[in-house]
C-alpha cells in the first residue's frame, strides 16, 4: 500500500458510488490534494462534469446535478457550508472531510440542512499531499514559522502544529497504524509536535487509533529540518530534483510560461510518477543519463516516421520536436521532457553549474579547508557565477568549517558583500540556527568512528559521479533505524511506549520541510528493502530558493522583534 493508492482509493470511494452527473468542489488544500493524484480524465470517467471551489462558486441553480464536497474540517469550511445548505444549488449533497469532524461541528450541519438535502456526511483521511508513492507534503505556506520560538509568534505557531499534527494524523489513518512516536531532542518544535500527535492519538481520539496490534509497531519520527541544513542548499543533478531546483515543481506540475517559446500545450506539464510512465522509469535518473534515455525515444520515433534527420545535441531534439506536430500528438510527454532537459540545460550552461556544483560536493563531502577557501574564493570572483550561487557557497562553507577558522570566514562574507546582493548576517543567522551546536545527528560522518570509516571507503572507491556524491543525513537515520541503534538520548520516546523489534513501517516527518534527494533516498531504499517500508513526509518540498527565503524572513521578523 502507497500513500497515492490510499488518497487514489479514497477518490474512488467518494465518486464511483453515486451516480449521475456530479460536481466535484473543493477547498485550495483539497484541490492540491485531488490534482497530485487524480487527472481530469480520471474525474470524467467519474462523471464529474464541473469542479468548483468552495471560495469561488457561482449562484447558478444546478437542480441537475449532484454536488460532491471534499473539504478541510476547518472551521471557515464548516460556514461556508452552513451558508450554501441555506440556499442549496444542487439535488444532492455528499459531505467528505479529509480528516476528524468534531462534534459542534456535525451539529451545525446538522441543523443547516433544514431541506434535508445532504445525503451522506464521511470522514476520508487523506489531509496530505501524496506527491510520490512514498513521500507526501503538508504544503503550509507559513513554513518559514518552525524557525521562530513559540514566544515570537505563538498564533502562528499553533496554527503550524495543529496543521502538522493534523496532516500526520491523517496520514497514520489512511495507513490504519498507531505509532510509537520519537523525535529529536535538540528541536523544541519536533518535541511539541511529537507530543501533540501522541496525545490526538493516544488520549483524545484513542478510539480512532485502536488498529490492530502487529508484533512490531510502526515508528513515527520526527525531525527538523535545522539537522541538515547541507541538502536544501544544493544543486541536484537527478531528474525530478533538478526541475525543482531549477525550474520549480508545484503539485507535481511545472510552469513553463516564462521560459521562451514553448507550445500552448506545453506552457504548464504535469510530472507525475503516477501519470507519466517516462517520468516514473527516469526520475532518479542523473542529468547524463536523462538525455540519452530521452533521445533514445526520439531516435525510435525518428525510424517509425522513416525520418532521415541526424540528432546529436539537444538543441536538434527539440528542432525535430517541434518541426512534427504528429509527434507532440501522438508523444507530448517526449516534447514534454525534451522541453524541460532543453531549459535545464541552458540554465546549467548560464549559471556555470557545473563549475559550481562540483565546489558544492566538495564543501558538503570532503574535508580540506585550505584547498575549499581557496576555491570558494576564486568562484566568488566570477564574473559568471549567480548572487544565489555565490551565497549558497558560503553558507556550505560556513556550516563545513565555522568552528576552524572565524577569520577566513568573515574575509570570505566581505568579499560576498561586495560582488552579490547580499542580505548582511544571513551566513551568522543560518549557523545560529543550524550549526553544528544546534544539530543532532553526524552531518558531516566526522564524530562517530563508524561514519569516518564509512567516509573513508567512499572516497577510497571514488565517486560514481562526481555531482551526486552527497548523501543526506536521511540515509544515515534510515539505516539507524534498521539496525536498532537510534540512540534514546538523541531521539527520545514519547510517553511509557518503547520500540520492540525492527519496525516494518516507519514515517520520518521533517518539519520545515523535505527535499526531492531525500524522497529518492526513500524510494531507492524502499526497492532494495522489501522487509521495512519508510514513508517521507514535511510541511513544505523544499529547494535552495525558498529554503532561503524561509531563513530570511525568519532574520527579518528576529531582528523586528528585538528592536
Amino acid at each position: 500500500m502507497t500513500l497515492v493508492s490510499v488518497v487514489r482509493d479514497y477518490i474512488d470511494r467518494m465518486l464511483q458510488d453515486i451516480s449521475g452527473m456530479k460536481v466535484l468542489i473543493l477547498d485550495p488544500l483539497t484541490v492540491s490534494i485531488v490534482s497530485v493524484v487524480y487527472s481530469q480524465s480520471d474525474l470524467l470517467k467519474k462523471e464529474v462534469f464541473l469542479v468548483e471551489t468552495v471560495d469561488n462558486m457561482s449562484k447558478e441553480s444546478m437542480s441537475h446535478l449532484k454536488a460532491v464536497y471534499f473539504l478541510r474540517p476547518s472551521s471557515d469550511n464548516i460556514q461556508k457550508l452552513r451558508r450554501q445548505l441555506a440556499a442549496p444549488r444542487f439535488a444532492e449533497y455528499h459531505l467528505f472531510f479529509s480528516n476528524i469532524l468534531k462534534i459542534p461541528q456535525i451539529q451545525v450541519l446538522a441543523d443547516s440542512d433544514e431541506q434535508e438535502v445532504v445525503k451522506q456526511v464521511q470522514e476520508f483521511y487523506a489531509d496530505f499531499c501524496a506527491i510520490d508513492p512514498y513521500h507526501f507534503t503538508l504544503n503550509i505556506n507559513a513554513n518559514h514559522v518552525y524557525m521562530l520560538p513559540t514566544v515570537a509568534d505563538p498564533h502562528s505557531s499553533q496554527i503550524f502544529c495543529d496543521r502538522t499534527v493534523d496532516g500526520i494524523a491523517a496520514v497514520f489513518l489512511a495507513l490504519k497504524k498507531r505509532p510509537v512516536i520519537r523525535y529529536q531532542r535538540t528541536s523544541d518544535i519536533a518535541k511539541r509536535i511529537a507530543q501533540e500527535t501522541a496525545k490526538l492519538m493516544y488520549e483524545q481520539e484513542s478510539g480512532l487509533f485502536d488498529f490492530r496490534r502487529t508484533e512490531n509497531s510502526p515508528l513515527l519520527l520526527v525531525i527538523d529540518r535545522r539537522d541538515d541544513p547541507v541538502t536544501p542548499l544544493l544543486n541536484q543533478w537527478t531528474y525530478q530534483a533538478m526541475v525543482h531546483e531549477l525550474i520549480g515543481i508545484e503539485d507535481n506540475k511545472v510552469d513553463l510560461r516564462n521560459i521562451g517559446k514553448v507550445p500552448k500545450d506545453q506552457q504548464e506539464v504535469v510530472l507525475s510518477s503516477v501519470q507519466d510512465d517516462f517520468f516514473k522509469a527516469n526520475m532518479y535518473e542523473n542529468f547524463g543519463d536523462l538525455g540519452m534515455n530521452i533521445k533514445r525515444m526520439v531516435d525510435d520515433f525518428q525510424q517509425i516516421a522513416k525520418s532521415n534527420q541526424h540528432i546529436q545535441t539537444i538543441e536538434d531534439m527539440a528542432k525535430f520536436v517541434n518541426n512534427y506536430p504528429e509527434y507532440r500528438r501522438m508523444h507530448g510527454n517526449v516534447s514534454k521532457h525534451v522541453t524541460l532537459v532543453t531549459e535545464m540545460s541552458r540554465i546549467v550552461d548560464e549559471r556555470k553549474l557545473m563549475l559550481v556544483s562540483q565546489t558544492e560536493q566538495d564543501l558538503a563531502c570532503n574535508s580540506g579547508q585550505a584547498a575549499a577557501l581557496e576555491v570558494v574564493s576564486n568562484l566568488l570572483n566570477n564574473e559568471s557565477v549567480s548572487d544565489i550561487d555565490r551565497l549558497r557557497l558560503i553558507l556550505l562553507y560556513a556550516l563545513r568549517y565555522e568552528k576552524d577558522s572565524p577569520v577566513h570566514l568573515m574575509q570570505l562574507c566581505n568579499k560576498l558583500s561586495r560582488t552579490a546582493k547580499y542580505k548582511p548576517g544571513l551566513v551568522q543567522f543560518l549557523l545560529k540556527q543550524a550549526g553544528v551546536d544546534k544539530r543532532t545527528g553526524d552531518l558531516y560522518g566526522n564524530r562517530d568512528l563508524l561514519n569516518i570509516a564509512r567516509n573513508m571507503a567512499r572516497g577510497l572507491k571514488g565517486a560514481e559521479n562526481v555531482y551526486t556524491q552527497h548523501q543526506p543525513l536521511l540515509l544515515q537515520t534510515m539505516e539507524s533505524i534498521m539496525k536498532g541503534r537510534l540512540r534514546d538520548v538523541d531521539y527520545p520516546l514519547v510517553g511509557n511506549h518503547f520500540q520492540q523489534g525492527r519496525p516494518q513501517e516507519v514515517v520520518i516527518f521533517i518539519v520545515g520541510g523535505t527535499t526531492y534527494e531525500e524522497a529518492r533516498t526513500v524510494a531507492l531504499h524502499n526497492a532494495a528493502n522489501p522487509g521495512t517500508r519508510f514513508f517521507l513526509g514535511g510541511s513544505v518540498v523544499l529547494n535552495s530558493k525558498r529554503f532561503l527565503k524561509d531563513l530570511e524572513e525568519v532574520q527579518r521578523i528576529s531582528k523586528s522583534t528585538s528592536v
